[in-house]
């Protein structure tokens, strides 16, 4: 049966971006003689100049039709000042939420090709393979009440963070389950010594370790948690923790990798079936010089073809293709240093399809 992925470009480096993923994606289709089909739909920013809304319910009723979203990215200066409910964020974050894609996964591996761009001193992040899970449409991003208003006098601003006992169990039984799969070692991310909601957060995260006796739990506050991350990173394996802190944490954890643009992500639903995306944004001020680095977006592709399609020889491929790119010396700018060569965002690209067909 066919399978079909809807490619939704965005805004700012996100069209050069996913235009690379999907010559990727050509390539695999060809290596590995897939039957997938992909459609092409507007989000973000680009969706609000054609519509008036950042997720049109055309784009809404492609992605829920679609066994699969690969992402490039959204938002820029140009929409900051408009009503805040047509901003391209929150085209994304209806769009998470419409389809349920609770799980967010972000790996945050460190190439040995480029362990001298990590702001780290190699030894320190030498072998890195870190797995952050963070729950993605629960806590203050959609808690509510949430607003602004007049109070005394002057505006006040809040929003409300709030987990429910079955948001966390699942989000806990995802990370479990992938650290079965890894090194076996979770560590939860909270607040529990100030925030109630997290002090509920460890009591069910300790009721569900019950279930995955193998799986080493600890707990650690969220501030310490990203100073460990700076201090000795490989201290970690899998990293569970709610939307806010893992928002943070995972930008944090792109730094040690030498840059956010290696970087991708799944988000998955109850049947994973996922969002892929990479962790970076729009990049405004680069988009349209070819200068973007399209690996996080090719490495999104891949977590696609693992977790959605459940093909982890092609999941592999791609990743090995993207290695023997880096292998090879080709850098764009946000990783380049002094020795190798530097590309723009379509030469990268033409250069990991032609990696992945020489295999």
């Amino acid at each position: 049966m066919s399978q079909q992925i809807l490619l939704l470009p965005g805004d700012g480096i996100g069209p050069e971006i996913t235009t690379e993923a999907e010559k990727v994606l050509n390539a695999a289709i060809e290596r590995f003689d897939l039957d997938i089909t992909t459609d092409t739909a507007l989000v973000g920013g680009a969706a609000y100049d054609a519509t008036g809304e950042p997720l049109p319910e055309e784009t809404l009723a492609k992605a829920k039709a679609a066994d699969a979203i690969l992402f490039g990215a959204i938002g820029g200066p140009k929409w900051d000042t408009i009503e805040r409910s047509k901003r391209p964020e929150r085209g994304l974050l209806k769009l998470r939420s419409s389809l349920g894609l609770f799980a967010n996964l972000r790996p945050a591996i460190l190439f040995p090709q480029l362990a001298s761009a990590s702001s780290l001193k190699p030894e320190i992040v030498s072998g890195l393979d870190i797995l952050i899970v963070r729950e993605l449409t629960g806590g203050i991003y959609f808690g509510e009440p949430r607003g602004l208003r007049e109070e005394n006098g002057e505006r006040v601003g809040f929003n409300t963070m709030v987990y429910s006992e079955s948001e966390i169990r699942r989000i806990a039984k995802v990370a479990f389950e992938l650290a079965q799969t890894r090194g076996k070692k979770l560590c939860s991310v909270d607040k529990a010594n100030v925030l109630e909601v997290t002090e509920l957060w460890k009591e069910v995260v300790n009721d569900v370790a019950k279930d995955y006796p193998e799986v080493e739990v600890s707990h650690m506050y969220v501030d310490n948690a990203a100073m460990q991350l700076v201090r000795a990173p490989k201290q970690f394996d899998v990293v569970v923790t709610g939307n806010l802190f893992g928002d943070i944490l995972s930008d944090e954890a792109a730094m040690l990798t030498g840059s956010i643009g290696m970087l991708p992500s799944a988000s998955l639903d109850v049947n994973r079936k996922g969002l892929y995306e990479p962790c970076h944004g729009s990049a405004p001020d680069i988009a349209g010089q070819n200068l973007a680095n399209p690996l996080a977006a090719i490495l999104s592709l891949a977590m696609l073809m693992r977790y959605s399609f459940e093909r982890a020889d092609v999941a592999q491929a791609i990743e090995d293709a993207v290695e023997s790119v880096l292998e090879q010396g080709l850098r764009t700018g946000d990783i380049y240093t002094e020795g190798t060569t530097k590309v723009g965002c379509d030469a990268m690209g033409d250069a990991v399809v032609k990696a992945l067909l020489a295999k």
